[in-house]
């Protein structure tokens, strides 16, 4: 198979610095050559500049560089997936036509591809290199990073580069990816929760000269924005896991002056009211946040067709039996709001003995949420496999490993058996 790189290289406005990007990715053909690879294309994606980058370009196209052209401004993940759709290559890498990425380190990504069999390198801008990226910048990359870490479950240093290289087939897994600068971080997640094998090489960053396009405030919510929404489409308990947990802790947090005072033999613990709602509420959320994030994993593993990736703990979550003990919880609690009801009525039948009634009704509301969600969980697992053992039942497989016996006219087994599996796909 023949081994080309197509490098894509969206620019907007980029007359100061789009030659020098180009000469620099040009000349490190030899050095891609050397790692394996049959030739380079290079694609620059004018994205309906306004200055004289496509005329700049035009100057390279008998050099074997291509240039296309947007008559209107797609933004930055736009442009790069008009690139990919034109490129060439089986292998596809990025970079920015401002000259902060270093076109010189392909080959080194190319190679540890190879090596690692990986399925994306990104270039990592936080790796141990020396950077000249600004302060601000580092500091939004470094929260980015690490949580894309957390919610993947696995290492990721820089989730927002602009380098990389990757398979063309990962597209199909990638995609839809969106059209602004967002394009990067979210598909380091979607990476990361497609399975795919995501490995990073250490690179020099150099800030462009010049006004940056990128919004610390406005992009920077962005990208926090679309990587928990994306995160949310393949593993939402592991948000909503962490809101629980998070949750279990504020309730701690909250009871713990009740406690030491009922400890300490206080009487009169009406100061203590509100933080023991207020814990009774943190906890109910706990429960609630974690039961509706299980449900959701199953409607998400439904969609995909395929098992959950993970759970709250990197887990799959198929295969843990907490949710399918959501219904025993429920009834365990429901029984608890009803004796606390019970004793609310022999301690104090005249007057609302509110600090057994409001647990109570937490309790009750709890249980029928966690029934209810039990009841969910078993449809939708129910769903999931449904389609698994239709096959199952239908499609003959070799009777030996089923510990059955086939008895024919003419003891044509093999011959009859091939047929009805003809006949079943």
């Amino acid at each position: 198979m023949t081994n080309i790189l197509s490098i894509v290289v969206p620019a907007y406005n980029e007359e100061d610095g789009v030659a020098a990007v180009i000469e620099r990715t040009l000349a490190i053909e030899p050095e891609l050559r050397k790692v394996g690879l049959d030739g380079m294309e290079l694609i620059i994606v004018d994205d309906g500049s306004k200055d004289r980058t496509a005329e700049i370009v035009k100057g390279y196209i008998d050099r074997g560089v291509v240039l296309i052209q947007h008559k209107k401004n797609r933004n930055y993940g736009g442009a790069l997936k008009t690139g990919f759709k034109y490129a060439q290559g089986n292998l596809l890498a990025f970079m920015d036509a401002d000259g902060t990425y270093p076109p010189e380190y392909y080959p080194k990504m190319v190679q540890a591809l190879f090596e690692q069999n990986a399925d994306l390198v990104n270039g990592s801008r936080m790796a141990g290199v020396e950077s000249d990226m600004p302060l601000t910048r580092r500091i939004g990359n470094t929260l980015f990073a690490g949580l894309v870490t957390v919610i993947g479950n696995t290492r990721v240093t820089d989730s927002a580069t602009g380098q990389r290289v990757f398979k063309r087939e990962v597209l199909e897994k990638l995609y839809p990816l969106p059209d602004g600068l967002n394009f990067t971080p979210v598909m380091s997640t979607r990476a990361l929760h497609e399975d795919l094998k995501m490995i990073e090489v250490p690179i020099r960053y150099e800030e462009r000269a010049g006004e940056s396009k990128l919004s610390v405030i406005r992009d920077g919510l962005r990208f926090l924005f679309t990587i928990l929404g994306t995160a949310a489409q393949y593993n939402p308990v592991r948000l909503l896991g962490i809101l629980s947990v998070t949750s279990v802790v504020l309730a701690i947090v909250a009871i713990l002056p009740w406690l030491g005072a009922v400890s300490s033999g206080v009487a009169d613990r009406s100061a203590f009211a509100y933080l023991l709602f207020a814990a009774m509420t943190f906890a109910v959320a706990a429960v609630n946040l974690f039961s509706i994030g299980t449900a959701f994993n199953y409607v998400v593993g439904l969609f995909y067709r395929r098992p959950i990736r993970q759970g709250l703990l990197g887990r799959p979550l198929l295969n843990n039996p907490l949710e399918m003990k959501f219904g025993t919880i429920g009834a365990i609690f429901l029984v608890i709001a009803l004796v606390m009801f019970i004793a609310a009525l022999i301690i104090s039948p005249a007057t609302p003995a509110w600090f057994l009634l409001v647990p109570s009704a937490m309790f009750a509301i709890t249980g029928i949420q966690l029934g209810t969600m039990w009841m969910l969980i078993k449809m939708l697992s129910e769903l999931s496999s449904r389609e698994t053992k239709a096959a199952g039942d239908l499609v003959a497989n070799d009777a030996a490993s089923e510990n059955v016996v086939i008895v024919r006219r003419n003891n044509d087994v093999k011959k009859v058996s091939a047929e009805v599996n003809k006949a079943m796909a």
